[in-house]
């Protein structure tokens, strides 16, 4: 008899884990989306790389960027881009088992990236990874702002001359996994990607098992890039 309630219980826990995992993805999810979702999102996934905000620079809404690295509104000078390139607009708002994001006008969610840094403020996705994670890009950092606070937007300068809107510092990004607005497939991507919220701090209300990204969009000759983000070939983004 033992045995046999084992078995229940072992039974009872996997569909647990499974109506665990679906009641925190997003609308419309499937399993495939996440990878490895089949294990439940738990409050121990903090045991992961990133998967918890470091409280005294992301979850802590009054945490400061370095003034001197992330630029003001409508400073400095940089690549102009055509208007079809630049994020127009940032608005806080909820969306339904996430809570609190901001999305661009669009209403693609934004999410910040935990290879980067705010303090100073620097984006550390590039190449390939910008590919996946499509920077929100700026002219003179003056998106219009609902639900927002005008104190903690700003700007920081790419690589490649850019600028990138930032939100506290942090660089923000949307994905390109995301087919719709109000989804958010990138929310523990590589246990180093989130959902950020209009203070700059991590949403980590629902935290689905770590997966991959997905692939990076096919160059104008139809080949898959090949740049992997690391010196090993592992994706690191």
């Amino acid at each position: 008899m033992v045995p046999e309630k084992r078995k229940l219980m072992v039974a009872g826990a996997a569909i647990a884990a499974a109506l665990a995992v679906a009641g925190c993805a997003p609308t419309g999810y499937d399993a495939a989306d996440y990878g490895n979702a089949a294990e439940p999102a738990s409050n121990e996934v903090a045991a992961s790389p990133g998967a918890t905000a470091d409280p005294a620079a992301t979850s802590d809404p009054a945490a400061n960027a370095d003034p001197d690295a992330t630029a003001p509104p409508g400073s400095g000078t940089g690549t102009e881009l055509p208007d079809d390139q630049i994020t127009k607009a940032l608005t806080g708002t909820s969306v339904k088992r996430m809570g609190k994001v901001v999305e661009n006008e669009k209403g693609f969610v934004l999410y910040r990236f935990d290879g980067d840094s705010n303090s100073p403020a620097k984006s550390n996705c590039n190449g390939d990874c910008a590919k996946i994670w499509p920077p929100t890009l700026t002219n003179d950092g003056k998106p219009t702002l609902k639900g927002v606070s005008a104190d903690v937007v700003g700007t920081v300068t790419r690589a490649d001359g850019t600028k990138q809107l930032t939100i506290k510092g942090w660089p923000v990004y949307t994905y390109i996994g995301d087919k719709k607005p109000g989804s958010w497939k990138g929310q523990n991507v590589s246990g180093k990607w989130f959902v950020i919220e209009p203070t700059g701090a991590k949403n980590l209300t629902c935290l689905p098992a770590v997966s991959k990204p997905v692939a990076p969009p096919a160059d104008k000759s139809g080949a898959e890039s090949s740049d992997s983000g690391s010196a090993g070939g592992e994706i690191s983004y």
